[in-house]
């Protein structure tokens, strides 16, 4: 499957969540198995040489990329969630986004961990920054940053300092 046929899958929709924004919605990627599996091989290659123990994804459409590429890479899978949804000792760092702001927290030692940090999409890079600081106050050793959107009219990608690769921009 190309590219653009992977891309048709993805449902564009405007003023959500609120008027101005346009959402790409992979809802209707994800429910095609073979867009979906293609994607995710698409997403292995861009990043198979890079050395890493685990993959980080970030709550909650991150998830769903990082698990089926941890899986296919044969790596441990690392969760970054909203705030107040991890059992236990939290670390937590705030951001905003382009529609407010919101906080995320890592519960699991990854100290001197290699890790792939994971999202569907890069929009204004708040998020990805604040997981990038995150997974390093945790003594992570973040190698790249991969999504499958990037909204590359926002410049998101200035707003990291880890190699940073997406598999369709808008």
């Amino acid at each position: 499957m190309e590219l653009k046929e992977i891309e048709a899958f993805i449902n564009k929709i405007p003023d959500h969540p609120k008027p101005g924004i346009l959402f790409y919605d992979i809802s209707t990627l994800i429910l095609d198995n073979e867009a979906f599996g293609e994607s995710l091989s698409l997403m292995c290659d861009n990043v198979s040489k890079l050395e890493i123990d685990l993959v980080a994804g970030i709550d909650a459409r991150g998830f769903i990329f990082a698990s089926g590429i941890a899986s296919k890479l044969n790596k441990g899978l690392v969760m970054l969630r909203k705030k107040g949804k991890l059992p236990g000792r939290t670390l937590s760092q705030e951001y905003n986004l382009e529609y407010g702001k919101d906080t995320i927290e890592i519960n699991v030692n990854i100290k001197n961990k290699r890790v792939l940090l994971v999202d569907d999409l890069l929009a204004t890079g708040g998020t990805a920054h604040a997981a990038i600081k995150l997974l390093k106050k945790s003594g992570a050793k973040v190698k790249s940053f991969l999504c499958l959107i990037e909204l590359s009219f926002l410049n998101g990608k200035q707003a990291l300092d880890v190699p940073f690769k997406s598999l369709i921009r808008y």
